[in-house]
């Protein structure tokens, strides 16, 4: 019995001892202390020129990578290119999808810029969105790149023809279903583009094709400037390119293939 006491001294020394070996030796800090979560996409909110504030989503791989803008069409928001962006970045590009005041909900993912501007009563037309993609080129062109493609989606197709003209800071415009309904406001897109320099894609569902091609009445096109048309049926709008979406791969094939031009 007066061997116990000495067998749990010795006993205690054994582990304190194993257990300042194993702190002194175990110097990797947890992954919790060095792993920090990364927002993606990070959402970013910016003022437009009225300063109704525009919620964005930002898909950045780097510092020196191509910028493109994407811009949602009617009735939606910057979810319409969840998957897309993605894609983009795979193939290299920077992205921000933003919420244009003009736009709605999928499903349960709201346009909060929409929201903001229902809430404070201001007009939702296609027009009353012009400033914020003007906002976010701004934006990107302040805190991200010099030059930024310009994608637009249905009615921001429109809008972003009229802007690739006007503004030095576009590089290049790709556009998803233009149309010309926008002249009584800003003037004919057939007369805009005329002599229009800078690398376009324009597409649209076949149905709409010949639509396109009447955009192009006083244009030649040129260097680095396609109207692609789907052999299939196709699609309204940058959703053709969802993924999984029946004939979505014709449109990629065309698409990475303009990219890939424009970048080099």
């Amino acid at each position: 019995m007066k061997r116990l006491p000495i067998i749990l001294i010795v006993l205690g020394v054994f582990l304190l001892s194993c257990q300042q070996n194993t702190t002194k030796n175990d110097t990797t800090p947890k992954a919790s202390e060095t792993e920090k979560k990364v927002e993606y996409p990070k959402v970013v909110e910016f003022p437009s020129l009225d300063s109704l504030t525009i919620t964005a989503h930002l898909y950045q791989i780097d510092e020196s990578s191509p910028f493109i803008l994407l811009c949602h069409q009617a009735r939606f928001n910057k979810f319409e290119y969840s998957g897309i962006a993605e894609k983009l970045n795979e193939m290299g590009f920077n992205c921000m999808a933003i919420d244009q005041r003009s736009g709605g909900p999928i499903g349960k993912m709201q346009n909060e810029t929409y929201l903001r501007a229902l809430t404070k009563g201001l007009d939702i037309d296609y027009v009353d969105a012009e400033p914020d993609i003007r906002a976010a080129i701004q934006y990107i062109h302040s805190n991200f790149a010099k030059k930024i493609i310009l994608w637009g989606s249905s009615y921001s197709s429109t809008l972003a023809l009229y802007l690739g003209v006007e503004l030095n800071e576009v590089s290049a415009v790709i556009s998803f279903s233009p149309g010309n309904y926008l002249a009584d406001q800003k003037g004919s897109l057939i007369d805009k583009l005329e002599g229009f320099k800078k690398p376009m894609f324009l597409t649209s569902s076949k149905s709409e094709a010949k639509y396109v091609k009447e955009l192009l009445e006083k244009h030649q096109l040129g260097e680095k400037q396609v109207q692609f048309i789907p052999e299939g049926t196709g699609h309204h709008g940058s959703r053709a390119l969802w993924i999984n979406q029946q004939g979505g791969e014709e449109y990629w094939t065309a698409i990475t293939a303009f990219l890939n031009d424009i970048k080099n």
